[in-house]
């Protein structure tokens, strides 16, 4: 398995200035909370983590949350500042930051270009506010168009937006219009994700009750398919299965953990994978912040064996349409063959349509079909828990 230092670096920053109705996140509402204290302990974390596993080069940054730019213009320039200190960040590198429609102002979008960041994925979800008020999105439409507006005026041009669908009483006609609207921006990226009704959400208590109006399946399922009409014909490239961009603007951080490689994780929360070992830090921010006063965080961290690692490089490897490569799986697993580990599951896959087999410069390549596309779950599913059936 991959040994080298990540080349890839996901930091969290959980704090909201409320809770959406449908997040499972580590994100805790802003009020109250010691946001100084937890930069220190970010710090602190950066510190011990380099001193474990010294980074050679970071070439992509991802800072996610709850909503990063809840930061003030000074607590963003620190924490900009001590990412900088800790990781040698690329030439090039990809810096993205998340933020929330109305929560970057021109002050704060200055201090987040001015310590490196350039670029933005916007948690849009619709442009009907009558849905976003109804998920729980503090933002209306005219905050997204002022925000995009503001960030190009500070520099941005790396910008990307993120539309959900399957949504409560939403139709396929509301979806069409947002997906008008978000289109007519010309923005770089698209992330386009159906709901998910999640444990501990207020979204799967009113689903426990039967009182979450969802659309029907077959009306998601078109939904799903109009988006993939729209964004083609515009002329973006449907890359992942919930990712469409311009040629030359597929996320190269997110790409890294569909690649099934080693990337550092930092904040309450988060998770990280390096040199074998997955981990995953304590969630509270207190606990988080008093952890890193003697140790790293962590809440629990495990061995992966090597055949969990072969079923997540495919599991994760097939949700890039170009597919993975044989050539690939080799170098990930010293010199093992890829068909020898899955072989008679690629086959029922590629006999049932969902997978097709391609030789690209003389190296095998398997890749979703159109069908396979709608049906991605499925095709994902077959590669987990083989070791444990075996066993059985």
């Amino acid at each position: 398995m991959i040994n080298y230092a990540p080349k890839a670096l996901y930091i969290h920053i959980p704090f909201c200035t409320n809770k959406c109705h449908y997040c499972d996140f580590t994100s805790y509402v802003l009020k109250g909370q010691p946001v100084d204290e937890y930069l220190d302990a970010l710090e602190r974390e950066m510190a011990l983590t380099v001193a474990q596993i010294p980074p050679e080069r970071i070439d992509t940054v991802f800072v996610g949350g709850g909503t990063p730019t809840v930061l003030t213009p000074p607590q963003m320039e620190r924490f900009l500042a001590s990412v900088k200190k800790y990781f040698p960040l690329a030439d090039d590198v990809e810096y993205t930051m998340e933020a929330n429609p109305g929560t970057t102002d021109p002050e704060k979008l200055a201090a987040m270009f001015a310590g490196g960041v350039n670029r933005i994925s916007f948690g849009v979800q619709s442009f009907d506010n009558g849905l976003l008020e109804r998920i729980g999105r503090i933002h209306n439409v005219d905050d997204v168009y002022r925000s995009l507006e503001n960030a190009r005026a500070a520099g941005f041009t790396n910008l990307s937006i993120d539309l959900m669908f399957g949504l409560p009483k939403q139709t396929v006609e509301m979806l069409e219009d947002s997906v008008n609207k978000a289109l007519a921006l010309d923005l770089p990226h698209y992330s386009l994700y159906s709901l998910k009704v999640e444990e501990n959400t207020l979204f799967h208590k009113l689903y426990q009750r039967d009182e979450l109006p969802l659309p029907p399946e077959d009306e998601e399922f078109n939904m799903y398919t109009l988006l993939m009409d729209r964004l083609k014909q515009a002329g973006y490239v449907h890359y992942e299965i919930s990712n469409f961009a311009k040629p030359g603007y597929e996320s190269r951080h997110n790409s890294t953990y569909w690649r099934n490689e080693p990337y550092y994780g930092l904040g309450a929360g988060a998770h990280g994978y390096a040199r074998g070992l997955r981990h995953v830090n304590v969630k509270g921010v207190q606990p988080f912040i008093d952890y890193t006063k003697t140790k790293l965080p962590r809440l629990e961290e495990n061995v992966v064996p090597e055949y969990e690692a072969m079923e997540d490089f495919m599991m994760v490897g097939l949700r890039l349409l170009k597919g993975v490569r044989a050539s690939d799986y080799a170098a990930q697993f010293e010199g093992q063959k890829l068909e020898d580990k899955f072989g008679p599951i690629i086959e029922k896959l590629l006999k049932d349509g969902l997978l097709e087999k391609v030789l690209e410069e003389g190296d095998t390549v398997y890749k979703l079909t159109d069908k396979g596309v709608l049906f991605g779950n499925d095709v994902f599913g077959s590669f987990i828990g083989l070791e444990e059936e075996a066993a059985g």
